[in-house]
């Protein structure tokens, strides 16, 4: 039996995981769980730390993993080592991730570590080719479509989650990768991802800061900003230094037309190396470089 089947049981733990509940992951009770899974699960509460991100979470992880020789405890300790990195870079994690993609491809736990390293690191047709040989993985399935999505190929994801719908029916990670490619689709796809997203904000069993802020995109995409701004602002003070949170509410106060000052700051203080501040740093670069090449006419 899959242990991340409905009839697994694995499945409570590794949805809290994918539904960002990493602290319900850290205060699961493991105990009952059969010798097969004691492992599963530890690498699951191993990924929630790195996920709550800290230096002393990262500290834990690797302090617990260090030594081991299980291919999915390695991985877990090159995931830990590259996210230690204040760059968000860290070349031998990247080194250490490509010769364990080369010894241990075949172990599940591998494919889905080493390939988020590898994406991470700007390798994506390495984590690619890894996560290729996955069989029947639905972590493989949502990490090939977030690439995809990164990539920019939604013909890609669409039909990757076409493919996984088959076969993994009602899954939360399958509703979810639909629901990332219905707001890349956009249209009816929209309201779609917005009633997943939704309900696993609205309802206490499945609610987090990361599904909250899900909402508040699906309620931006669909034009009700003021609905966006209350999850954001909820979702903001429930925890001030979420990245993602503060992000995207940047995005909507100036698509709404507000000054983005005192955001933008927040945001660089919290994640400097944030994506939405690289691209800022960088198409401003380009265009000073282009303003550069004109000079400005006086008429007498």
């Amino acid at each position: 039996m899959d242990p991340f089947s409905a009839e697994g049981e694995l499945i409570n733990i590794h949805n809290h995981f994918h539904q960002g509940q990493y602290q319900e992951v850290l205060d699961f009770d493991t105990s009952s769980f059969s010798a097969d899974n004691a492992l599963p699960a530890r690498v699951l509460a191993h990924r929630a730390r790195i996920a709550l991100g800290g230096a002393d979470h990262i500290e834990e992880v690797l302090a617990d993993v260090q030594g081991e020789s299980e291919p999915e405890l390695k991985a877990v300790a090159v995931l830990a080592q590259y996210a230690s990195s204040p760059s968000g870079s860290n070349a031998a994690a990247v080194k250490a991730a490509e010769d364990l993609a080369a010894s241990d491809g075949d172990n599940a736990t591998v494919q889905i570590l080493v390939g988020t390293v590898l994406q991470a690191a700007g390798k994506s047709e390495e984590a690619l080719a890894l996560l290729s040989q996955h069989s029947g993985s639905l972590d493989a399935v949502a990490l090939i479509t977030q690439i995809h999505l990164e990539q920019n190929r939604t013909d890609l994801a669409v039909k990757e989650v076409t493919a996984a719908r088959r076969w993994a029916q009602d899954s939360i990670l399958v509703n979810l990768a639909e629901s990332w490619v219905g707001l890349r689709v956009g249209g009816e796809k929209y309201q779609q991802a917005f009633y997943v997203f939704e309900e696993l904000a609205q309802a206490p069993a499945t609610a987090s800061i990361i599904s909250l802020v899900s909402q508040a995109v699906s309620e931006l995409h669909l034009g009700r900003t003021e609905e966006a701004q209350a999850a954001l602002e909820s979702a903001v003070q429930k925890e001030p230094k979420f990245a993602e949170a503060i992000a995207n509410l940047l995005v909507l106060t100036v698509v709404t037309g507000k000054e983005p000052t005192e955001l933008t700051a927040s945001l660089k203080a919290v994640a400097p190396q944030h994506p939405l501040l690289v691209d800022l740093d960088e198409k401003s670069s380009a265009f000073d470089k282009a303003a550069a090449k004109f000079s400005p006419k006086v008429s007498a």
